[in-house]
Formats: C-alpha cells, sequence, structure tokens
C-alpha cells in the first residue's frame, strides 16, 4: 500500500481512500470530502499553509462504507461474514435472537435495521420439521422484507441452497423455495446467493445414512464447499449492485458422493466403510445425477477439502 506522508501529520484521516490506486493512506489533520452518497465524491488534502497536495475522484461510496445487518449473525456463516465486512470498512450489526432481534414474530427488527444500507440473511430454521421450517422462512422473510421497506433498505442479500427448486420432496427445499419467492415479489433490489452443501455437514450427512453394513450413499454428483468460502462469496456480493436473480456457488470440486465420502472419511481418519447404493436418499429424499450440483457456477470455492481439513 502506498502512504502518503504530509508534515505535522499526527494519524491517518481515511484509511484505503476509494477511488485512489494502491490505496493510498492520507496522514494529515485537514481533509475535505465533496459530495453524497448518490454521486461521485471529491477528495482534496492540504498541506499546512494552504495549497492542495492530492485531489481524487471516486465513485460513489455505496458498496464502500456502509451500515450492514448480518441476520443470522451468530451461526456458522454469519460468524465468518462479519469480520469480512469489517475488514472492508462496513459497520456491522449481528441479528440474532441472542442480541434481542426475532426476525420470525419481528422483535427488534425496527430498531436494528434503522440507518441500515443492506440486510443479509444467512439465518436458518432450528426445526427442519416441514411445518416448522416453512413457518420460519416465510414468516421471518415478510417481516424482514416489511421492516426494510420502512428503513429503506437498498439491497437485499438472501443465501438458499442450489437445486432447491428440483426437489419438491423436501420441506426444507420447499420452505427454501418459498424464501426465493418472497424475495423475488418483496420490492427490495434483491440477490440470492445458492450454495452447494458445506464441509461442515459431510459428517451430518454420512450419520443420516448410516447404517449396521456402513454408510450407504448414492452416486449422485457433491461439490460442497466450505463455509469460508461462502462468507468470501457474501462479501463479495456486499460490494456489487442487486443482481435480480440468484448466482450458484458451488465448491473446487465436483465427484459422485460415494467417493467424496470416501476422500472425507480418509481425511478424518475414519474406519468406517461406504457402500454404493442407487436406492440410498438424501435425509430421504431420491437424488436425480445432478440433484446438488449447479450447471453454471458464479463463484467456485478455493478451499479444497483437504486445505480445509487441515484448519479443523
Amino acid at each position: 500500500m502506498a502512504r502518503l506522508l504530509v508534515a505535522g501529520a499526527t494519524r491517518p484521516v481515511l484509511n484505503r481512500l476509494p477511488g485512489l490506486p494502491c490505496g493510498v493512506e492520507i496522514w494529515r489533520d485537514e481533509w475535505k470530502a465533496f459530495g453524497d452518497r448518490s454521486r461521485n465524491f471529491l477528495f482534496r488534502c492540504h498541506k499546512p499553509g494552504g495549497g492542495v497536495v492530492l485531489e481524487a475522484e471516486t465513485h460513489s461510496l455505496e458498496g464502500e462504507i456502509m451500515k450492514i445487518v448480518v441476520v443470522g449473525g451468530t451461526g456458522l456463516i454469519g460468524q465468518k461474514l462479519i469480520p469480512l465486512l469489517q475488514e472492508q470498512g462496513h459497520t456491522t450489526v449481528s441479528a440474532s435472537p441472542r442480541s434481542g432481534v426475532n426476525a420470525v414474530t419481528g422483535e427488534g427488527l425496527a430498531e436494528c435495521l434503522a440507518g441500515a444500507d443492506i440486510v443479509v440473511d444467512v439465518s436458518n430454521s432450528p426445526s427442519f420439521a416441514d411445518e416448522e421450517v416453512r413457518n420460519f422462512f416465510d414468516r421471518s422473510t415478510r417481516n424482514l422484507l416489511a421492516a426494510e421497506q420502512q428503513a429503506g433498505v437498498k439491497h437485499h442479500i438472501a443465501l438458499s441452497v442450489v437445486g432447491a427448486d428440483g426437489m419438491p420432496e423436501s420441506g426444507y427445499m420447499r420452505a427454501k423455495v418459498l424464501q426465493e419467492k418472497l424475495i423475488e415479489a418483496g420490492g427490495i433490489p434483491y440477490t440470492i446467493v445458492r450454495a452447494t452443501q458445506f464441509y461442515e455437514f459431510v459428517g451430518t450427512i454420512l450419520g443420516a445414512n448410516t447404517r449396521d453394513d456402513g454408510i450407504r450413499l448414492p452416486s449422485a454428483m457433491f461439490q460442497p464447499v466450505a463455509a469460508m468460502d461462502v462468507a468470501k462469496s457474501l462479501a463479495e456480493v456486499v460490494g456489487t449492485p442487486p443482481r435480480q436473480g440468484i448466482a450458484n456457488l458451488a465448491g473446487p470440486d465436483a465427484m459422485p458422493m460415494d467417493q467424496f465420502a470416501r476422500r472425507y472419511l480418509t481425511l478424518m481418519k475414519s474406519p468406517q466403510v461406504v457402500i454404493t447404493d442407487p436406492a440410498a436418499t438424501y435425509f430421504g429424499m431420491p437424488l436425480a445425477e445432478r440433484s446438488l450440483v449447479p450447471d453454471r457456477a458464479e463463484w467456485l470455492g478455493e478451499l479444497a477439502l483437504e486445505e480445509w481439513g487441515a484448519g479443523q
């Protein structure tokens, strides 16, 4: 990073000044910015005794310095996303029942969203029973969108699941599709990020398919991704205009589920045996060959399974 040093400076006035090459740091007691969030800015840095030592125009600060509310901020993805947004200079608010914000009941939403520019919803239902999960995503999404309308939120970002609309046998997937449709009709500019399964949940998937003779799995394609890569992709979306559509995120490697499971168990030094079984299901749901993988992915995760495992 380049650094502009001005005589008499005692502190950095503005770090990573948007629009300047190399992320220039300006050290000066006195600087001026003209404009507002809807227009470009003109920054001027002054030297002692008068005179401009640096003058630069930058793009709108939209996407640069914002208040971002992360719904589900205490969960697996939220805990990884918030530090990334803070590193970008944003003000973040973690919204969850722990912080007194309940999207399902609406408690605390108005206060939490006041002044917010973006809402990122990475919340998840505490129950996967069909009726409970539907109620969770229905009520929480409706309440969020209504509160965002009142607060003037400019971008609603939601995390969903790759292939959700192709698995109607699953109550959870039906609930995620309902969430997506509510967002699409909600009137707030939006981006929906569909992700494949997380490395962090592979153990749960294998546990659900464990039988007396081993882990029974189909050979349907599987392309899981690290939760950190999900967080990084969401942080990238924060800095871009709303897509008004769906974008897919998958892991770096696609392979049959039974093969991936053997690779995972080897990494975990587990003696369990994987049995390839075309009749095996995914949480009770039959899978087609590509039910769990996208035809096209806007992002591919960077962390291979072994790299992820080394950090666990």
